[in-house]
Order: structure tokens, then C-alpha cells, then sequence
């Protein structure tokens, strides 16, 4: 009777998986796919149960049993992904989640039901693959034996020449081990030597004062009043600082890639377009280029806490760090704020110093970042579940209708004003600026579906809005002497530039000439080299596939609604 039992296991976990099956369907069904795509995923997807069927019919339990906890580990992980995302697990995103391994406590403690789902699904294929097996089979059953685990190779295979796409909707416990199998083939592959020190010598004098660069996190670009007369209080305006401060703001910029990991590591690391992936892998760290300038090496964290590291961040990078900073003792909604200060303190202590921060900016959710002060913008979404999330949460209820994106906007005005115009309001009132340097922008930008469109997602998604790529880019401070070259910057690429020019520039600032940074980081932000202005929609390019750049129209960009909100009565804070 078990042996009933045991197939029943396994075809049950088949139909749990109906609605990503359906979901792949009707991406088939559409009069511009052809016929023989659905045909053909059709017989992929019955291969892949035939399989499943095949190792759950091995009589060796030594080989069985271990098969059935790499398949049903495979199940949990892409299912926990696309059940609590609500798409697809491709390459690129296995390759993001490996990579941000650092986070797998906080996306257990936030995901948790979507994780317990996609544990419940794995035990029954578990159970269903490892339970006993009938003594006997007939030739129809040695046939399916004998092609289960070349079935499962020639998935993997079949990814590989297609650069790791081409699983979706097939049985998550044969999608998630064929990307294994990759991700091991990949990193087996990869050059693992070690990186290269510092081989460029300063030629100007040693910096005096800071460098700071400050990386918000999920800011989108358009949404800030000094890009567009809707967007809400930055601080950055012509009156920042009361004046005080030279503000100079290079308008909307393209982001290095429309998820955290990629832009992080590459602003940490540099590259170009061309040459990104073997910089990334190989080159010196920000780090490294500063301590061989005679600077010291700051780091400030707000999002991570007990010592955890995220972005692709390592021991060895860490060992080149002098001060290391979380606030794990600070309430998320006001970590920036704390940040801030903490930032004040370094610019006032007369050390020239690399500062590199990380705030908690406008991520999802939005809910709770912000306090009721700062309430400006209603209706907006329900308070007081999220109070202690920076991060990797649930997207705070939405349903992708458009009156909860509304919400959601309002929710996020409310939490830039707070977390944007209220760091730099405390900075500028704490922090003697002098003659140190400042470039902020985000990690990448975001979509809030203002056109109407359906979907949950606001950024990293497989086939982005051009919102997900846009953020802002803005200069603060700097020698007075280099303000009218500033000013001739900002005039020649406003709304021209990207992300890739900051690296280069931070050098320059630490006294590296321009010609030799160029030639291996590209252009900087005075120069007048042509921009592509497009960011990397396939920043993971492994297996001989090759990045995909998406190049922004500015002029089709979506601007924040004003019909979204009820203004409050004058009196509340910005």
C-alpha cells in the first residue's frame, strides 16, 4: 500500500506547483509565441516528471535517499523564492541569493510563511522519492530508471547553453538542482587567484580632507524635488544647508544594475561596461586605492546588524577597512538619522578619511520607516508591522491593484522625506563640511507601476520598468577652488550620466591622475565622454551569455502622480 502512497507523494508535488505552471502557460499562449514553445516545454516539463518518477524508483537507498534531499532542498529553495516573490527563479536570481546568503536568517524570520509552504511541498516530494520503492518493476519503469538522472544532466545541459534560462515553470526540484549544478560548474570555472594590489601611484598632493560616498538604498531618482517638481523634500535644494554647502546636483542617473548586489560591489570595486565582471573578480577594492593614497577607511552600515556582511563583501575586503560600523542597537526608523550623526563625526574630526555608507533608505516596506510627523502624504498604507525590518520583508500587503500602489507611493513619499530630507537636513546642522567631498546617489531606482500596470514588484525583476535604473546623483561640498569646474560638470551632464563614473572620480579625488584611471575605469564625471545612460539588466552574465543593457528614454520615464495624495494641512514637518 505504501508504494501507492510513495507516487502519490510525488504527483502531489507536482500539482502544487500548478500555479507557476499556469503562470508559464499563459506566457506561452499569446499569439506572438509560436506553437512549438508550448509543445516543447510541455514535453520538457514531462520529461522532468519522468524523472521524478525514475529516482523514485531506485532500489539503493544509498542512492536514493541522498537524491531525494538534494531534489527536495532544491524544491524549497526555488519555491520559498517564488512563492514570497511572486516570479520566477532564473540563474541570475540563484546567483543573487547565493550571493546574499548573509540575509538567510532575516528572510526566514520575514517569509516565514512562504518558506513553511515550500517546506511542506519538499517533505511530501522527499518522502515520495525516499520511501521503499516495489521489489519488481516492468520495462516501462527500467526505461524510466535508466533516463532519470541523464534527464536531469540534459536539463542542466540544455540551461547551459542558454545561459541559465529557460526553467521557468518546470518542477521546481529539477529547476532548482540544475541551477545548482550550474552555480557549481561556475564557480569550478571561475579563476579564484588572488586580486591585484595597488599599482597606481597618486600624483597630486594627499588629500586633506574626506571623501565620502554615500549609497541610499532603493531611491528613485525621480521622486526627490530637485528632479522634478513633485517629488518631495530632499534637503539638496539651491538652500540646502541654509546655503551654506555647495550642492551640485547632476539630475537623474542610470544605476550600475536594477538590484542592490551588482550595484554595490561594482561602485566597491569599479569596472566599466566592458570590462565589469574580471574588475569585480580581480581588481583592487576602494579600499585598497584609498589606504595607498594615505587615507583611512571608514564603512557605516545601517542595514545589516552583528557583524554580518552583504553585497558580496568578504573577510579579505573587511581586513582593509579600519572602522567598521553597524547599528544594530538603533531602531531601523531611525538608523539614517543615526547615521548622520555618526557621518558628522568623522567630517568634524579633522582625519581625511574614505567613508563609504550604506543607509536603509526606501526599500520595501515603506510602512514603518517613517514617523507619524512625517505623515505628509495620505492615504497611505497600515503602520505597525514592519517597525523592525530594513529589508527582505513582504512588500506590506500589496495586491497590485491600483489603489494599493497609491498607498504604496504615499507610504514611500513619507519615508524619502524622512529618511532623505531628514538625514541631510542632521547632517548639514551637525557636520562642518570644509572642504570634504560628498557623492550620494542609490543602488538602483524603482518601479511603482504609475502607469497603471499590473505587478507586485518595485525593482530586480526579470524584464524592468526603466525606473528600476534611474536614481539621483548628487555632489556635495568640495574644494572651493574646484566649484566653478563643478558647476561646468553639472551643466554639460545633467540627467546625461551613470553610476560608472563615480569610481573613476573618487579616485581622481584621492590624487590618482585621470590618465591612469581612465584607461581602466572609465570616464569620470568631468569628462565629455558620451554616456550610453543604460544599466545592466543581466548583471549576472555567466555560462557564455553576455550582459543585457536597457537604455533609459528619459522623456518616457514616469513621474510621481500628484493625484495620489491629499495634502495636510501646513504645520507638519517637511
Amino acid at each position: 500500500m505504501h508504494y501507492r502512497v510513495k507516487y502519490l507523494l510525488v504527483g502531489l508535488s507536482l500539482l502544487l506547483g500548478g500555479g507557476e505552471i499556469w503562470r508559464r502557460v499563459g506566457m506561452l499562449a499569446t499569439p506572438d509565441v509560436q506553437l512549438s514553445a508550448l509543445i516543447a516545454f510541455g514535453g520538457l516539463f514531462a520529461l522532468c516528471a519522468l524523472s521524478l518518477v525514475g529516482i523514485a524508483s531506485f532500489t539503493q537507498g544509498w542512492l536514493r535517499w541522498p537524491l531525494a534531499l538534494l531534489l527536495a532542498a532544491a524544491s524549497m529553495l526555488v519555491d520559498g523564492y517564488q512563492w514570497a516573490v511572486g516570479d520566477f527563479m532564473r540563474y541570475e536570481n540563484f546567483v543573487t541569493m547565493v550571493q546574499s546568503a548573509g540575509d538567510l536568517g532575516s528572510a526566514i524570520a520575514q517569509q516565514g510563511v512562504a518558506l513553511l509552504l515550500a517546506a511542506g511541498k519538499a517533505l511530501l516530494l522527499l518522502l515520495g522519492i525516499g520511501l521503499k520503492p516495489p521489489a519488481g518493476s516492468g520495462l516501462m519503469m527500467r526505461g524510466t530508471k535508466i533516463l532519470a538522472l541523464p534527464i536531469l544532466l540534459g536539463l542542466s545541459v540544455l540551461l547551459f547553453f542558454r545561459g541559465g534560462e529557460g526553467n521557468s515553470g518546470l518542477p521546481s526540484a529539477h529547476s532548482g538542482a540544475s541551477l545548482a549544478l550550474l552555480y557549481a560548474y561556475d564557480v569550478a570555472t571561475t579563476d579564484h587567484g588572488p586580486r591585484r594590489t595597488v599599482t597606481l601611484r597618486p600624483q597630486g598632493p594627499k588629500p586633506v580632507a574626506d571623501i565620502v560616498l554615500i549609497i541610499d538604498e532603493s531611491i528613485a531618482g525621480a521622486y526627490l524635488d530637485i528632479n522634478d517638481p513633485a517629488g518631495v523634500y530632499s534637503g539638496l535644494g539651491a538652500d540646502g544647508a541654509g546655503g551654506a554647502v555647495p550642492i551640485h546636483n547632476f539630475g537623474l542617473a542610470t544605476a550600475i544594475n536594477h538590484c542592490s548586489v551588482g550595484s554595490n560591489v561594482t561602485l566597491r570595486f569599479g569596472g566599466t561596461r566592458d570590462n565589469y565582471r574580471e574588475t569585480i573578480r580581480s581588481a583592487p577594492s576602494i579600499w585598497s586605492y584609498a589606504r595607498a593614497a594615505g587615507l583611512g577607511t571608514v564603512y557605516l552600515d545601517a542595514q545589516r546588524t552583528g557583524g554580518r556582511y552583504q553585497n558580496r563583501m568578504d573577510d579579505a575586503e573587511r581586513a582593509e577597512i579600519d572602522r567598521w560600523e553597524q547599528f544594530g542597537d538603533v531602531p531601523v526608523v531611525d538608523r539614517d538619522h543615526a547615521v548622520a550623526d555618526r557621518l558628522a563625526d568623522y567630517l568634524n574630526d579633522g582625519k581625511a578619511q574614505l567613508i563609504l555608507i550604506n543607509k536603509v533608505g526606501g526599500h520595501f516596506p515603506v510602512s514603518d520607516k517613517f514617523p507619524m510627523s512625517h505623515a505628509k502624504y495620505q492615504p497611505m498604507l497600515k503602520r505597525g508591522r514592519f517597525a523592525d525590518v530594513t529589508d527582505m520583508a513582504t512588500r506590506d500587503g500589496l495586491d497590485g491593484s491600483a489603489n494599493n500602489w497609491r498607498l504604496y507611493r504615499n507610504s514611500y513619499r513619507n519615508t524619502v522625506t524622512w529618511s532623505v530630507g531628514g538625514f541631510f537636513d542632521r547632517l548639514f546642522a551637525a557636520a562642518d563640511i570644509g572642504g570634504a567631498t560628498i557623492l550620494y546617489t542609490s543602488d538602483h531606482g524603482q518601479s511603482f507601476h504609475e502607469r497603471g500596470d499590473g505587478g507586485q514588484a518595485t525593482h530586480c525583476t526579470p524584464a524592468p520598468q526603466i525606473e528600476e535604473g534611474v536614481v539621483p546623483l548628487v555632489v556635495i561640498g568640495g574644494d572651493q577652488a574646484q566649484g566653478a569646474r563643478w558647476a561646468k560638470a553639472v551643466a554639460a551632464g545633467k540627467n546625461r550620466l551613470s553610476h560608472y563614473r563615480i569610481f573613476p572620480t573618487l579616485l581622481e579625488l584621492m590624487g590618482y591622475a585621470e590618465k591612469d584611471v581612465a584607461p581602466l575605469y572609465g570616464p569620470d564625471l568631468f569628462s565629455a565622454t558620451p554616456d550610453p545612460f543604460t544599466f545592466n539588466i543581466r548583471f549576472n552574465a555567466r555560462l557564455g551569455s553576455e550582459p543585457v543593457w536597457l537604455h533609459v528614454p528619459l522623456d518616457r520615464l514616469a513621474r510621481p502622480p500628484v493625484s495620489d495624495y491629499e495634502k495636510k494641512p501646513a504645520g507638519l514637518a517637511k
